[in-house]
């Protein structure tokens, strides 16, 4: 490799990936385009496994959803016990099996679970838990417990993953970029509004901008890094402002759509992006006070986005193709509190949706009765495994021993 290549990627990555740059790194479509919506579902099936084009959505419940308010198991006498005045009762959850009901709220869940598109996996944490926000979700940014990392979980998979770093291989929508995306060889593409997705700048300086030199007639090769970087950022804005004023659907998202449909827009575009990562902003679960009617209702919100995305999916033919995750960064712990909510805790539940999941239960449950130290779930399952099982099971991909700071078994939990 000559001095000017080593150059080059000792720039990108030391200065710019470190950092994040928000809205970089799409040079252009590239990649496979969706094939005439005349094709079948098997045949395009077919196709998407012989591109292994299977796309990952991961979606964060910020703040600590209360999981034993989510699937709740009314099966257990000590639920009520612990929460005698926020416990749901059975008559009004929507029944699961002899054991769980999901909160009134999710209709759109219990649809999906019904359908068997929906795994419930209980149990999930690691060891000697943080009861802290910005802590906890870094530990599950970087599948670092009690420990951390320079890159997110999902930025090291697509460094595994692809490590030339085609363009448009990661997308956050998000105002601010998450950790969970850094990346020592990608830029992940980061947005919010995609009808405004441009470079800030002053208004006198906007025609010099969008106008970069062709790098290639640069000899400094660090200026010729950072010129290629801004037609990056220039071709980024173009192509998502694009695919969202092209983008058209009939399904009814709910209250807040969580940023699905722009995902939607971009796979509908056909933008060979594998890893896409969205989130119900602004600590929205941490519902210490009076607590029932406003979980209900954030639960009613992501039941009934999440059940649209599929639909939507479905609309563009691309629902085989597609898993999404959720997860959140701590459960809450088991007694209610006396101000009618519940404290941060340990433990949780995370989701796995999709036309290829095996619908269930999967992981041990944990014990009501035995609790750990500050009356919190013990962990039954370690976060970490169901990553691996979105890599291996559904991405294809071997999983190397850096990625998540060990091995673990995978869930058989897709067809």
């Amino acid at each position: 490799m000559n001095r000017t290549s080593l150059l080059k990627r000792e720039m990108k990555r030391r200065e710019l990936l470190k950092t994040g740059i928000t809205g970089l790194g799409i040079a252009g479509l590239g990649g496979n385009l969706l094939g005439p919506s005349v094709l079948g579902r098997a045949a395009q099936a077919a196709a998407a496994a012989a591109r292994n084009d299977r796309i990952l959505v991961i979606l964060e419940l910020s703040g600590g959803n209360d999981g034993l308010n989510t699937v709740v198991p009314y099966g257990d006498d000590a639920y009520y016990r612990h929460r005698p005045n926020i416990g749901l009762p059975r008559q009004r959850l929507r029944i699961l099996d002899d054991h769980f009901g999901l909160n009134p709220g999710m209709a759109g869940f219990e649809r999906l679970f019904k359908d068997g598109e929906l795994a419930i996996v209980h149990g999930c944490g690691y060891e000697n838990p943080s009861y802290s926000h910005f802590t906890s979700m870094a530990y599950w940014h970087t599948a670092a417990p009690n420990s951390g990392d320079e890159y997110g979980w999902v930025g090291r998979l697509a460094d595994s993953m692809a490590p030339d770093a085609p363009p448009n291989y990661v997308v956050n929508v998000a105002d601010n970029q998450s950790l969970a995306v850094r990346s020592e060889h990608h830029v992940p593409v980061v947005f919010d509004q995609p009808e405004r997705f441009m470079r800030e700048a002053f208004y006198e300086e906007k025609d010099a901008l969008s106008a970069a030199r062709d790098s290639a007639a640069v000899a400094n090769p660090s200026r010729s890094f950072l010129l290629d970087i801004a037609r990056s950022a220039n071709d980024a804005s173009s192509l998502v402002r694009q695919a969202w004023a092209n983008y058209s659907s009939p399904v009814d998202y709910g209250i807040n759509s969580l940023d699905l449909p722009k995902v939607v827009s971009l796979i509908d575009a056909g933008m060979p992006t594998r890893l896409y990562y969205v989130s119900y902003r602004n600590n929205a679960f941490d519902t210490h006070v009076f607590q029932n009617s406003l979980h209900q209702r954030l639960l009613t919100y992501t039941s009934d986005a999440v059940a649209a995305f599929v639909q939507d999916l479905e609309r563009i033919g691309r629902a085989d193709d597609v898993t999404l995750m959720i997860f959140s960064e701590f459960g809450r712990r088991v007694p209610e509190n006396v101000s009618l909510g519940t404290d941060h805790g340990a433990a949780n539940n995370m989701f796995v949706v999709g036309k290829r999941v095996k619908g269930g239960h999967y992981g041990d449950l944990p014990s009501l009765t035995r609790l750990t130290e500050g009356d919190n779930l013990a962990y039954t399952t370690d976060f970490r495994r169901v990553y691996q099982t979105m890599v291996e099971g559904w991405l294809g991909h071997q999983v190397p021993e850096t990625l998540l700071n060990g091995r673990f078994e995978s869930f058989d939990l897709f067809s």
